[in-house]
């Protein structure tokens, strides 16, 4: 039998909503338009299915972890990154992004941090949508979508959570929570901690851990995230020339690095300094 649709929320989806601290002036909720509400348009669609070259960098890195891991042995080897490198086809990607990722690789292989861990998953990032996870809110039914790298278990049987991250974005916290939330529904009679490990600068953050008032806070949350996507998602199917209103633009230097520049009639207005 089919899963029935139900509204949606995510971590994704919540960065969507409202950018970490200090990057205010670089959010667009028009993104979140494009990206949810015309996805299905030719244009749009073209574009979503293209990586950026950070996207393209993060899904590579993710990979070439899982690689590591995948074969036991291959972290033995002298030419460990040679072989991953060959696996993930770098010599097919544009310069910049094979002088990053054999860096990335070349980091991992000589500090692989779960190297004799107990892994429990180890997402090799391209698998697409994660298994929804059914969150009941004051009768408000959603699912919950949770994109976990990593989940590892400490000696004394405490979860830990991992994501990777490249570049030089700082740790959003509010993602440990969304992760640490399902980990608390799928693992429930286990404790759990989440922490983020940067694969480039090989920072790895502190534990972050939450109380049940914590989750139920973050639970609450979402559940309203996700009523006012859906109420902004019935607005534009009802009134699709309120689009811009519905999802606002933040023209700026911003729209130079966003994947719908080509097709925003906001990109090319000048923004006064």
């Amino acid at each position: 039998m089919p899963t029935p649709w139900r509204p949606f929320a995510s971590y994704n989806l919540w960065l969507q909503f409202a950018p970490p601290i200090g990057q205010e002036h670089w959010h667009c909720d028009m993104k979140r338009g494009f990206t949810k509400a015309r996805s299905r348009e030719p244009l749009v669609a073209a574009l979503l299915a293209t990586d950026t070259i950070p996207q393209r960098i993060g899904l590579l890195a993710q990979r070439g972890v899982y690689e590591f891991h995948r074969d036991p042995f291959i972290l033995y080897h002298s030419d460990a990154v040679t072989k991953v490198a060959e696996i993930l086809q770098l010599d097919q990607e544009s310069e910049i992004i094979q002088e990053r990722v054999i860096s990335i690789l070349k980091n991992y292989h000589l500090n692989p941090i779960l190297f004799g861990k107990n892994i429990i998953t180890l997402s090799r990032g391209d698998e697409g949508f994660p298994e929804p996870i059914l969150i009941e809110q004051d009768n408000y039914q959603f699912n919950l979508f949770a994109a976990i790298d990593c989940i590892f278990e400490e000696q004394h049987g405490t979860l830990h959570i991992l994501d990777f991250k490249t570049g030089q974005a700082n740790f959003d916290k509010r993602q440990a929570y969304v992760y640490l939330l399902a980990a608390n529904l799928l693992y429930p009679t286990q404790p759990s901690v989440a922490s983020f490990y940067n694969l480039e600068s090989e920072k790895w953050s502190d534990p972050i851990t939450a109380t049940a008032s914590q989750l139920n806070a973050f639970r609450i949350e979402l559940a309203r995230i996700s009523q006012q996507h859906q109420k902004d998602l019935q607005r534009y199917r009802h009134s699709p020339s309120e689009f811009k209103r519905i999802f606002p633009p933040n023209p700026g230097i911003n729209c130079q690095q966003c994947s719908f520049n080509s097709i925003c009639e906001f990109s090319n207005i000048e923004v006064s300094a």
